[in-house]
């Protein structure tokens, strides 16, 4: 996919002097105290301001937080936190500016943070002339913010529309070379791990998949609906039986492109769903009726295993057993670990993946781990998200 980098227009010496702004991503947990719990969306923003303030640029920074009432500012809603926060990772004080949208006062080698974007009256709804105001602050747009890519919204979409100059920042741009690598033009074997409780809220995923991977692994309650679909009983288990046409029809199109679904040949079970609860090995033959599917067997994971080993590129989203239970959670580490060992390029994404990757410790071994849940669910599938869209579009003039 071809966009403008910001680092082009640094190298082209076309910063120095302008008015850089950026859209970043820095919607970080907060307790009720406002206290911020995880700072890693702040920590990663940096480097992109830093470049822009190196290379000589007077720099406006801005993102969401939370769920603000457009026009309704309530100090809950305020950056004022996370600008402190920024400042004391940057060694600076950074100014926070309210009602900015008629004008900013920033000058070279300054740093402002504007307000909670989502607090301007049509934000959300790509208000043209809301972004319109917005482009007019700028010489150069930067998006860095890939966590908002599959939204059309005026500080996101709008104002790279009217802004002079609009390109991707360094994080933005690694989300969308990991992607093309993963995705438009991998190395085969192609892999993809798709876990998680609902065949549903991942059925349009595993159907863009099942036409482009070699091997797709299904875990968690989907797990159980694809064992339905192979005929197996489940007991109690999670699954969605009215999705077993779907299920099979995923399986059908693998089998035809000469790929498959590998359904589970033991299982993990338990009687009652509890961190407590005492875990039972059996073959996928045996689950009772009063048994609840809770993690892959060993047998099955160290299959899975050999198949990630084996794997030209892999794309993972989501946990393949209830691995917050220490019990439940050996299928899950030993996916994460062939994930981690594989000479594949691998992209991981999804809260409940990256907490997996944080638990094993996995984060320097995965090719790339994706910011953006909902965004890069997009991607998988088969969507273009509108960030890139509109990028691509003015790069190519």
């Amino acid at each position: 996919m071809n966009v403008l980098r910001l680092q082009d227009l640094i190298t082209a010496g076309k910063i120095s002097g302008q008015r850089v702004f950026i859209r970043a991503d820095l919607n970080v947990p907060q307790d009720d105290a406002g206290h911020i719990t995880e700072d890693t969306r702040i920590r990663a923003s940096i480097p992109c301001i830093e470049m822009a303030l190196k290379a000589g640029a007077a720099v406006m920074v801005t993102s969401h937080l939370g769920r603000p009432t457009e026009g309704e500012f309530k100090p809950a809603d305020s950056l004022a936190p996370v600008a402190a926060r920024m400042g004391e990772l940057m060694g600076r004080e950074i100014p926070v500016v309210a009602h900015w949208v008629d004008g900013v006062d920033v000058a070279p080698g300054q740093l402002v943070m504007l307000e909670n974007c989502r607090l301007n009256k049509g934000e959300k709804k790509n208000n043209a002339e809301l972004a319109q105001k917005m482009a007019a602050l700028c010489d150069v747009f930067v998006h860095d913010a890939f966590g908002t890519a599959h939204r059309a919204e005026a500080s996101t979409y709008g104002i790279a529309q009217y802004a002079k100059v609009a390109c991707a920042g360094p994080l933005l741009a690694a989300e969308i070379d990991a992607i093309s690598k993963a995705l438009a033009n991998p190395k085969r074997p192609l892999v993809a791990i798709v876990a998680g409780s609902k065949v549903s809220t991942k059925l349009t995923i595993l159907k863009a998949l099942s036409a482009n991977v070699d091997g797709l692994i299904v875990g968690g309650g989907i797990a159980n609906t694809f064992m339905l679909a192979a005929g197996l009983k489940i007991g109690k288990s999670l699954a969605e039986p009215d999705l077993i046409a779907e299920a099979v029809a995923v399986i059908e199109a693998m089998k035809a492109r000469g790929a498959a679904v590998p359904i589970p040949v033991d299982v993990v079970c338990a009687k009652t769903f509890s961190p407590t609860a005492e875990a039972t090995v059996k073959a996928a033959t045996d689950v009772a009726d009063d048994d609840l599917i809770l993690d892959i067997g060993p047998q099955t994971a160290a299959i899975l295993a050999a198949q990630l080993k084996a794997a030209g590129t892999i794309v993972w989203n989501g946990p393949v057993g209830v691995f917050e239970f220490d019990a439940f959670s050996h299928g899950t580490e030993t996916v994460a670990r062939a994930v981690a060992e594989s000479a594949a390029f691998s992209i991981a994404g999804g809260g409940d993946t990256l907490a997996a990757i944080a638990k094993y410790g996995i984060e320097k071994d995965v090719g790339y781990i994706s910011t953006g849940g909902g965004a890069f669910l997009e991607v998988l599938e088969g969507k273009t998200l509108p960030a890139f869209e509109i990028l691509a579009k003015r790069a190519a003039g």
